[in-house]
């Protein structure tokens, strides 16, 4: 729509004062926030948009109706919301009331609105469509008229006469106005004079409630958008149809939504593997999962997406995304620069950043869940940590505000405690987070927000500023600290009255102590055997495949919660923080950093599980802090990520955070066996690729187009030592062109490619290969007597000729490690014809010292091959 536009304006530009407003209300309509773009760049409102559902019922109807009884009510769409039998034959035009909670794609379906009208495929009974913003609209102090209000905000409407008040052209016109919960309107005539004249000065909000009295232009007609708390702002008599916005309320529409955005990653082809994860999507969503409960409302079906796009799509062209900056990005998204304020408060005093409230309450009991290592909560644990020590009038006019708007985004009904029970059980009704990784990011930012301070903390600063104002007035001083404290304690706080630094020197605890959880949460004994933190985040939306759990257990691992807190440090996700009214200062982040990056260097020298270790590097590309992350690595000789599952996302996030090492910090050993690779994975390590000795890519199916990627990137790497591709799948092309790369890597001492369908034709590490017995000798004669001064070690069997192999221990080891992953029969058989030539060598020898010792490798190739015929495990 929007190219096709640009096209008809550089053509043409129209003077009819409607097609221009109808061309600039598709252009802003259709501009997308900087959170869409993460999607590719490819969509448009048209192809992302998914009709929710909309039912024609009165609020109070809605109040406490299950989610399985909507069928109950009608259903309109968009288009039907105007729609008007003759017996409604009125002169004046109707006012409709759009109310939903928080997240159901209230905005969403406006904006589709107004581009269908522009497109002329809706609402074709209105000739001007006018929108409005109540956010904006609260934001205008200065009194104003109904015609200046609209010519300010769309300068080529200022003379239309559709605003003039004469005749009936008014019953052309539609006014949106979006949000009205963040108005303030007043209905009572005291307050609101009475006005017709759509020139006449008013308050902003005076314009609204004079247009829906019908007393200003009456003929127009309205539509208004809010939130379920704010539905009573307008009395009862001037809204002609209530209609409720109710999101996806089935896995069809939500399929649909996810197909929009996963499907079309790229202009030209549709991707396969967004199929498959579309597929996986909806057999979870129609197991009645907590998941499908969340993308009840399409703001979680948007997390959903983007979500699964980082971790599947990210790409070394895209811009630099974070699950953290995903999640705050999300609830900017939601609740951008929102306050809490009570019905009856006219001052700023009594306002209170939204986001910032859902920290002090939600995030708390999010941090009790964290600490005590549970997801789900009773009602009277809800009462208890949200609004359980109001006091104050406004106090509770915020809470039911809260409870009413928000609390139902975050927290939703487990879906175990909401099912039919058999006849006579009873479930108590237990809540849990709408996605699991949101307990995490809350609790996350309710730590580093230091919103769990201990009571002296919390004591000693406002002691601080009291002790600030009060001076030197001994009396006011006392009187102060008697508000806080018993007189008999009073010397300890005047002790720290004559040392101010001792106030400093707490603060500086309290950020060693988030640092310290830091770590300590990072590096936790009981998760070792868990699955890398990003795996449990894919399984936590596409499902585990396979049998169900007879029960649900409450204990989780909350391995995010500690990245979460690195994450919110970062200076991207902090400014999107304080836009929504939670500030972290940047001396608040470098006392963490300091602190924390103590902890991380001494525990990081510590051997880690594989997942583990992936766990840390997703904790320092999330903190996205260079210098940080260079101290942690530096500390780090080895990094073993044999068996974890490496997906585009992983790989990118090694490449970065070794990309923050000096180039003379070398690792010993980057061990990637067993880990998924693909060419493509190939080629987005290659950065890592140059940061090793020794490079472990063993059990891989590389194939022959993953050996020509890898060797496309060896000559870059001039410190590379040994090299391990055993059982990769190579064969005889891949290992003719490692070879022929060889010689220009002269670096490279040991070149490992056993266990690769390997013929004569070329070898080195190449036992449990098919060589003939000439192959081996003549890969040893070509070894021992190539003229290059570069000589290659070969491996090929625990023999050479009638002596024993230097590398025959080398050997064994190799596949004693691997021997239970591998194809069982082919290396038994390989281990019988070692033991025939063992025999053979054995029976050659003369000296008594060399037949003991073809003994002692016999025995060791026995017991391999009888750990293998029994099946027991490896010792």
């Amino acid at each position: 729509m929007i190219r096709s536009l640009a096209t008809r304006c550089s053509s043409s530009q129209p003077s009819d004062p409607i097609e221009i407003h109808k061309d600039r209300l598709t252009l802003w309509f259709s501009h997308l926030p900087q959170e869409e773009k993460q999607f590719g760049g490819y969509f448009s409102s048209e192809t992302m948009h998914v009709e929710p559902l909309i039912l024609e019922r009165k609020p109070a109807e809605s109040r406490g109706v299950q989610k399985a009884h909507i069928s109950y009510y009608p259903s309109l769409s968009m288009e039907q919301l105007f729609e008007t039998s003759a017996k409604d034959g009125a002169e004046c035009g109707l006012n409709v009331l759009m109310y939903g909670a928080v997240g159901t794609g209230k905005s969403t379906a406006v904006r589709k609105l107004v581009l269908d009208w522009c497109s002329g495929s809706i609402l074709s009974q209105f000739k001007l469509v006018i929108p409005f913003s109540c956010e904006d609209l609260f934001q205008s102090t200065k009194p104003t008229s109904l015609r200046d209000l609209v010519g300010k905000k769309y300068l080529h409407l200022r003379r239309t006469p559709y605003l003039s008040g004469e005749g009936h052209q008014a019953r052309d016109v539609l006014f949106i106005f979006n949000g009205m919960e963040r108005m303030k309107l007043n209905f009572r005539i005291a307050s609101t004079e009475l006005c017709s004249d759509p020139n006449e000065p008013l308050p902003t909000w005076a314009i609204m409630v004079n247009l829906l009295r019908k007393y200003l232009l009456p003929e127009a007609s309205i539509l208004v958008t809010t939130r379920l708390s704010a539905v009573d702002h307008i009395p009862k008599k001037y809204v002609d149809r209530y209609v409720q916005i109710c999101g996806f309320n089935n896995p069809d529409r939500q399929r649909s939504y996810f197909t929009s955005r996963l499907l079309q990653q790229s202009a030209e082809k549709l991707n396969p593997e967004a199929e498959s994860l579309i597929e996986l999507l909806y057999l979870n969503l129609q197991r009645e999962s907590q998941l499908a409960a969340a993308c009840f409302l399409p703001s979680y079906c948007w997390l959903t997406c983007a979500t699964l796009h980082f971790l599947h799509f990210t790409d070394t062209q895209a811009p630099i995304r974070t699950l953290t900056g995903i999640y705050t990005s999300f609830l900017r998204l939601n609740f951008g620069g929102e306050v809490l304020e009570a019905a009856s408060s006219s001052t700023s005093d009594q306002q209170t950043s939204l986001m910032l409230y859902v920290v002090r309450t939600v995030g708390k009991l999010a941090f009790d869940g964290v600490k005590n290592k549970r997801t789900r909560f009773s009602e009277e644990e809800l009462e208890q940590w949200v609004g359980g020590k109001t006091k104050t009038d406004e106090e509770l006019q915020q809470l039911a505000v809260f409870r009413t708007d928000v609390l139902a985004f975050f927290l939703v009904p487990c879906v175990e405690s909401i099912k039919p029970q058999e006849a006579g059980e009873e479930v108590e009704r237990r809540y849990v987070f709408a996605v699991p990784a949101m307990q995490e990011y809350l609790a996350a930012l309710y730590v580093v927000l230091g919103e769990n301070k201990t009571l002296v903390e919390k004591l000693s600063r406002e002691v601080s500023q009291a002790v600030g104002q009060a001076g030197e007035d001994l009396t006011s001083l006392v009187t102060i600290l008697s508000k806080f404290i018993p007189i008999r304690i009073f010397a300890i706080f005047n002790l720290l009255r004559l040392v101010p630094s001792l106030f400093e020197r707490i603060i500086n605890l309290t950020k060693g102590r988030i640092a310290r959880t830091m770590a300590a949460e990072m590096f936790r004994s009981e998760d070792s055997f868990n699955e890398d933190v990003l795996d449990q985040v894919e399984q936590s939306l596409l499902g585990v495949q396979g049998p169900a759990p007879q029960q649900q257990s409450d204990q989780k691992p909350f391995e995010l919660y500690p990245i979460f807190m690195g994450g919110l440090l970062h200076y991207g996700n902090r400014a999107l923080l304080e836009q929504l009214g939670c500030r972290i200062t940047s001396t608040v982040v470098s006392q963490i950093t300091h602190a924390l990056s103590r902890y991380l260097v001494r525990e990081s020298r510590k051997a880690q599980p594989p997942a583990e270790l992936m766990d840390l590097l997703v904790f320092l590309y999330e903190f996205q802090n260079p210098r940080l992350t260079a101290q942690v690595l530096g500390s780090l000789r080895v990094i073993n990520l044999s068996t974890v599952r490496m997906t585009p996302l992983k790989c990118f996030v090694l490449s970065s955070v070794l990309s923050c090492t000096p180039p003379r910090h070398l690792l010993n050993e980057l061990n990637l066996s067993s880990c998924h690779l693909t060419q493509e994975l190939l080629e987005m390590l290659r950065p890592a690729f140059l940061r090793t000795r020794r490079l472990k890519l063993c059990d891989n199916e590389l194939l022959e187009s993953g050996a020509k990627s890898l060797l496309e990137a060896l000559p870059e790497n001039r410190s590379l030592r040994r090299l391990d591709l055993m059982h990769t799948g190579l064969g005889d092309s891949g290992a003719i062109q490692l070879a022929e790369k060889l010689s220009s890597h002269s670096g490279l001492e040991e070149l490992n490619v056993a266990y690769n369908q390997i013929g004569d034709t070329a070898a080195l590490h190449l036992y449990l290969n098919q060589l003939s017995e000439v192959g081996k000798q003549s890969l040893y004669i070509n070894s021992s007597t190539s003229g290059s001064s570069h000589k290659v070690k070969v491996l090929a069997s625990v023999t050479e000729g009638a002596d024993l192999s230097k590398d025959w221990h080398p050997i064994l080891s190799v596949i004693r490690e691997n021997a239970t992953s591998w194809e069982r029969a082919r290396v038994c058989e390989q281990l019988r014809i070692f033991l025939r030539e063992l025999e053979l060598g054995r029976r050659q020898q003369y000296n008594i010292l060399k037949k003991l010792h073809f003994l002692r490798v016999e025995r060791g190739v026995r017991a391999c091959l009888r750990m293998l015929e029994s099946g027991s495990p490896k010792s």
